[in-house]
């Protein structure tokens, strides 16, 4: 627990607030949150609180909480345990299976795959180097198809403004969003448009909707996850949290930190193209590496064995993360990935993957295996082995 921000459920197996019985593994829901009264029948305290789980961040269980939108493990509850069931519970058109666990939905329409996704943006400050709001709505919602496979189409752009939002600062986000779909080569076709009272709304709110199409022959996911499989990861990561997070504080690093918010999906179709056998990929946002790399463990049911010093990490953002108490795994990126592909493919893609800006430092960081189902363990350059956990608290609010 020494020196992060955040908390994961092991480090709450020994501390202040007593030991656990046993981790919480990420693919349990959590036990019922009993309250307990004080030995002296007054109201309870912060040691009598909670009993046979990590007491933070979730000391009023019956609201959300920001952690809720961090990536982490109570993120990743709340889906499963109330949205999924709900939205899943009734077969339409033979499309039961559909509410998934990949960052795009594939619906089979007309004998076509048609990749959907949607993703809300609420990073705070607006502009920040490397990007802006309207960068990251574009991008990240691309990138989610990409993840599938697919070739993105089209998006739409709903917007929820602030009374007294500056007019200068909301043409300057539209712009940029078009700048980045041509870019991306997709355009912008449909929208919506909300007002909200001033002091509400917190400026501008934006959400993008992506749709996109399969290729024949193209099944990305954590399903085709096999133990064995080389995992590579695109490029140095980090960069769009410690970018966040310099403005947002005021904080003067030696050398700027420029957020890494980029498209993927011509790396992607590089990879398909040449014929590398991908079986899942997954963009590095809220959350970080971490993040998705548990998510897909205990997805796919196998253990992930990391090597931490293969992992790129550039020198400023490992100089920031170092003076702010973080570990970049968890620090949030925006044109980053992570796939996996079968060994033999490894070196191949770390080729293609590094022929795109920003993939100087593809490189293979680790393999899945069949021990520890579910569990991430990385490895240091001692070789001591530590386990790398959701989060259960959140490190960086609002960071897309």
């Amino acid at each position: 627990m020494a020196g992060r921000m955040g908390w994961t459920s092991r480090d709450c197996e020994q501390g202040a607030f007593g030991k656990l019985s046993r981790p919480l593994p990420m693919n349990e829901p959590f036990p019922n949150l009993e309250q307990k009264s004080s030995p002296s029948g007054g109201p309870p305290t912060s040691q009598h609180l909670w009993t046979g789980i990590c007491p933070l961040p979730f000391q009023n269980a019956t609201s959300i909480q920001l952690a809720h939108g961090g990536g982490g493990r109570l993120m990743r509850e709340l889906i499963r345990n109330l949205f999924v069931p709900i939205f899943s519970r009734r077969e339409v058109a033979g499309l039961s299976d559909l509410v998934g666990k990949h960052d795009s939905a594939v619906l089979p329409l007309s004998g076509l795959r048609v990749a959907v996704t949607t993703d809300s943006y609420v990073v705070r400050p607006l502009f920040f180097p490397g990007g802006d709001i309207g960068r990251l709505a574009v991008f990240g919602t691309i990138n989610d198809l990409a993840m599938a496979g697919a070739q993105p189409v089209a998006l739409s752009a709903a917007f929820i403004l602030e009374e007294g939002f500056p007019l200068s600062e909301l043409l300057r986000i539209v712009l940029s969003m078009e700048q980045a779909a041509e870019e991306a080569g997709v355009v912008i076709v449909t929208g919506d448009t909300k007002v909200v009272d001033r002091g509400k709304g917190d400026g501008v709110f934006i959400t993008t909707t992506g749709v996109g199409v399969v290729p024949a022959g193209v099944d990305i996911g954590p399903h085709r996850v096999r133990p064995g499989d080389a995992i590579m990861v695109s490029g140095d990561i980090g960069r769009h949290g410690v970018a966040i997070l310099s403005v947002r504080e005021g904080l003067a690093f030696h050398t700027e930190i420029q957020s890494d918010c980029a498209p993927l999906e011509r790396a992607v179709r590089a990879l398909i193209s040449a014929g590398v056998e991908i079986h899942c990929l997954r963009d590095l946002t809220r959350g970080g590496l971490a993040a998705a790399l548990n998510e897909i463990a205990a997805d796919a049911g196998v253990g992930i064995e990391l090597e931490e010093s293969a992992i790129p990490v550039s020198e400023p953002v490992r100089a920031a993360c170092e003076l702010l108490g973080l570990d970049p795994l968890y620090v949030a990126c925006e044109g980053r990935l992570v796939c996996f592909v079968p060994p033999q493919a490894a070196d191949w893609a770390r080729q293609i993957l590094s022929s795109f800006p920003g993939g100087e430092c593809a490189a293979q960081i680790g393999k899945c295996v069949r021990d520890h189902p579910g569990t991430v363990v990385a490895r240091g350059p001692w070789g001591t082995e530590r386990v790398v956990d959701l989060l259960s608290g959140e490190q960086m609010p609002r960071i897309c």
